[in-house]
């Protein structure tokens, strides 16, 4: 179970993401999406499913968004409704500060009443003013403490500009959290700074190391590419130009994925902080979701190698 899992800090964790489809998809053509959906997912050996909330973060930068920002239906809804078929837990992300405290209570009650867990977010830019903070959208949830666990997000590029990462992890600890799945990853170096100021931290405050989730996710194409940057994923300039110059983009992202997430494992082992991946799925070509498929499941090998995931 999941959330067994994350209770007792098991490392070995595998989550794949998705996002919903989008609004303006009739709801003839949701159904059929969700049904290819299925298919895929019921073969997959993973521990939980993560549905995103699609916000527009063109606010965030005065970049132009290398794609159109298309509204998504809610992924609460699209889980509940036409995924429900698929017996492992859903994690559903939810941007807190768009809703008010009555209205964050009455949609944790109902995720939590179908044994999903929550992932709040914060604001979608810096200058956005939200209805309800964070630790207050932790403080709604806190009714549902020994039932339930409650995730958050962990950004490794602030981390390498703010140098706080750590400290904002324990402060959402302190509010309840237990997990944080991580913005994708492409500058492995990011991340272990992230795991060792962390661990330093909580070795020095004699707290316990919370499960830190990896997000890995394929690149088909050059305006992929340009879109990660946009959203403030950091790629190495060499890995970049790497990228840019190969025969086989996806292929070439793929292996690099794999390259990343066999470093986290070593590291963290090292580390003994407990880790786990989530494989994120959100392109709509069929070679970029076999590519998926494939990480999935050769990180989940790598993991049974060491004897981490059984």
């Amino acid at each position: 179970m999941f959330l067994d899992r994350i209770k007792s800090k098991e490392s070995g964790i595998l989550l794949y993401g998705i996002t919903p489809p989008k609004s303006q998809v009739e709801p003839q053509k949701v159904v059929e999406i969700a049904e290819k959906t299925l298919a895929r997912l019921h073969s997959l050996d993973i521990d939980a499913l993560v549905v995103y909330d699609v916000q527009d973060e063109s606010a965030r930068t005065t970049e132009e968004r290398p794609f159109p920002f298309l509204s998504a239906h809610d992924p609460f809804e699209f889980a509940k409704n036409h995924l429900h078929s698929l017996n492992i837990p859903k994690i559903i992300y939810r941007p807190a500060s768009k809703f008010t405290q009555e209205e964050l209570s009455v949609w944790v009650d109902d995720v939590i009443a179908h044994d999903f867990s929550p992932v709040f977010v914060g604001v979608p830019a810096p200058d956005f003013v939200p209805i309800t903070t964070l630790p207050q959208a932790y403080d709604v949830w806190r009714k549902h403490e020994e039932k339930s666990v409650i995730g958050a997000v962990m950004i490794p590029e602030r981390h390498a500009v703010l140098n706080d990462e750590d400290q904002r992890i324990l402060d959402k600890m302190s509010s309840g959290v237990s997990y944080f799945i991580s913005q994708c990853v492409f500058n492995v170096d990011y991340a272990k700074r992230v795991v060792d100021d962390l661990a330093k931290t909580c070795t020095a405050k004699n707290i316990e190391i919370p499960t830190l989730i990896f997000t890995l996710t394929a690149c088909g194409s050059i305006k992929t590419l340009h879109f990660m940057e946009w959203l403030g994923i950091h790629i190495p300039e060499d890995l970049k130009e790497e990228l840019r110059n190969s025969e086989n983009i996806l292929e070439r992202s793929v292996d690099v994925c794999i390259t990343i997430a066999d470093e986290l494992i070593k590291y963290c082992s090292e580390k003994n902080v407990p880790f786990g991946f989530n494989i994120e799925s959100v392109a709509i070509r069929k070679d970029e979701i076999e590519a998926s498929i494939f990480m999935v499941n050769k990180v989940g090998e790598m993991m049974k190698e060491i004897g981490i995931r059984k």
